[in-house]
């Protein structure tokens, strides 16, 4: 068991939560002589303890190592009520965060996510362009180890991922078949798995599980790929800890952080300057309980726009099942291809914007029981031995743009295990979330008939995917309409920073991972370049 090492009475960076962006921020800032601490619910985890390598993989996924913290129901998770939700928040509590069971899929947004409101007339621009964050996308690529090709279409030219593209596959070319017969774009999945052996990864092995933690140790969790560099230069991680509150001054800085450890006691850290990279449920969770009198509806809440404005990403997919035998359980998982060929908006489609499509690998055989329905007996067989491996999945990640009845609030009934309130969740698909996955759905449909599929199997809404949480924060160069500025500072507390994917000002059609990385990897910069100048409390 790693032991977090004795803690300053004061730190000059307190982080809060040590998923991708704050462990972004960690090493940036510890590798430059911040002295930086960070409070983390979950524990470490290790390869040994993933089940993807065990008979009972399957099993387990299902239950203990589910994306959504309600049905896992562990410690060190908090409960969301999500019975005004059609889409749930999906999220891990650990050292890694959600980075333990993304799939690792590694996507820009495209430069038109940036300018929605001028393009597409909704929503609002974001207030930095593809062309600032692009540096950034390009360093935290670096970082992740990302694999993947060079000079996709869809996208500005810049440098191509560091390390070369895993192979796609037999299901990959079969599906790249149909996607050239219909003339439409495909290019090799970029994502955050190896390659080859790199820094603290190993190459990939293929098992396909990487949503439930990879056993091999390939994937770029951040718990592997950064914390052992921030925490070599001096942070400290303290896991078990629970923050409560962000505590404030009289002059309306932040102090520091309220915080429970696992036998119930409390703690107060305190900090010069204070970081939340809790999520986009969590983030404003803990902004709505850190109200106080100076703050009465929640801190940094001046606009009334912490926790609303909620984007989930619905997914949905269509699975294609062929002749041939594609060993389709074979990661990894993330994407063997990838096509942005209905990403960007078409007015003649009834909807504005669209969604990146993604490859997947089938999964395993209880995956099968699922798409066989009612099938029982020797037709459930047939259906088994017909599927496994010869099933893939296109699966499209719809642009949800944001409103303000899409919300997470405090829960009145609703407690952690430690009593403080739950996250209350609020959300509809928008329609033209609708009907873009309608339009996406009837495309990927074709794509499978063009590739020779025998049979499709919609799937219009996926729930245990995608596990984006975004926009409960947003970012805005005016304080009335927005909760940080373009540099991640909130605008009402000059020493509070916002890091995670609460801060996009639209979700894309995309996974935001790499985006949430970028902007950390910007936003720490500026956190070092200004401290000098930067307010801290007496």
């Amino acid at each position: 068991m790693r032991r977090a090492s004795a803690l300053p009475q004061r730190a000059d960076v307190l982080i809060i939560g040590a998923g991708a962006s704050g462990a972004v921020a960690a090493r940036y800032l510890a590798e430059r002589g911040f002295d930086v601490v960070c409070l983390e619910q979950g524990g470490w985890l290790s390869a040994s303890d993933y089940p993807g390598d065990k008979p009972e993989w399957e099993l387990a996924a299902a239950k203990q190592w589910h994306h959504d913290p309600n049905v896992r129901g562990l410690p060190v998770d908090y409960p969301c009520e999500v019975s005004g939700a059609e889409v749930a928040p999906l999220m891990f509590s650990a050292v890694g965060g959600s980075t333990i069971h993304y799939g690792g899929h590694w996507v820009r947004l495209l430069p038109s996510d940036f300018r929605v409101r001028t393009l597409d007339g909704v929503a609002d621009d974001w207030p930095i362009t593809y062309e600032e964050l692009q540096p950034y996308y390009e360093r935290a690529e670096l970082d992740f180890a990302v694999a993947g090709l060079a000079g996709d279409p869809a996208y500005p030219d810049g440098a191509g991922p560091p390390l070369p593209a895993h192979p796609i596959g037999k299901a990959g070319r079969k599906a790249a078949e149909g996607m050239n017969r219909l003339g439409w774009h495909w290019w090799p999945g970029p994502q955050a798995i190896a390659s080859r052996d790199t820094g603290n990864l190993r190459q990939c092995a293929r098992f396909g599980t990487c949503e439930s933690g990879c056993p091999h140790g390939a994937k770029a969790s951040v718990d592997l790929t950064h914390w052992p560099v921030a925490i070599g230069h001096g942070a400290r991680l303290v896991t078990g800890a629970r923050v409560r509150e962000i505590t404030t001054d009289p002059t309306g800085l932040a102090t520091g952080a309220l915080w429970i450890d696992r036998d119930g006691a409390e703690h107060w850290q305190e900090a010069d300057v204070v970081l939340v990279a809790a999520n986009g449920v969590g983030t404003p969770r803990l902004l709505l309980l850190s109200a106080s009198p100076d703050h009465p509806d929640g801190l940094a809440n001046s606009s009334g726009l912490v926790g609303k404005r909620l984007m989930l990403h619905p997914c949905a997919s269509v699975v294609g099942v062929y002749e041939e035998q594609l060993e389709s359980w074979l990661g990894p998982v993330g994407q063997l291809i990838q096509s942005m060929e209905f990403y960007e908006s078409d007015p003649d489609r009834g909807f504005v914007r669209g969604g990146k499509w993604d490859l997947m690998s089938s999964g395993g055989p209880m995956r099968m029981v699922d798409l066989a329905g009612e099938r029982t007996g020797a037709d459930l067989q047939r259906f088994l031995q017909g599927t496994l491996g010869h099933a893939i999945d296109w699966g499209t990640i719809a642009e949800d743009l944001p409103t303000e009845d899409n919300t997470v609030t405090l829960d009145t009934a609703l407690t952690d295990t430690d009593g403080i309130p739950a996250p209350r969740i609020t959300y509809r698909i928008p329609e033209n979330t609708r009907r873009l996955m309608d339009f996406h759905m009837d495309r990927m449909t074709e794509a499978h008939e063009a590739a020779g599929a025998l049979q499709t199997i919609p799937l219009p809404l996926l729930d245990d995917q995608p596990g984006h949480l975004l926009g409960t924060a947003r970012m805005g160069d005016d304080p009335a309409n927005s909760v940080v500025d373009p540099f991640g500072r909130t605008h009402d507390v000059p020493n509070l920073y916002i890091l995670d994917g609460s801060v996009f000002v639209t979700a894309g059609g995309c996974n935001p991972t790499a985006t949430i990385a970028a902007l950390a990897l910007r936003f720490a910069e500026e956190i070092a370049r200004r401290a000098p100048l930067q307010q801290v409390p007496a």
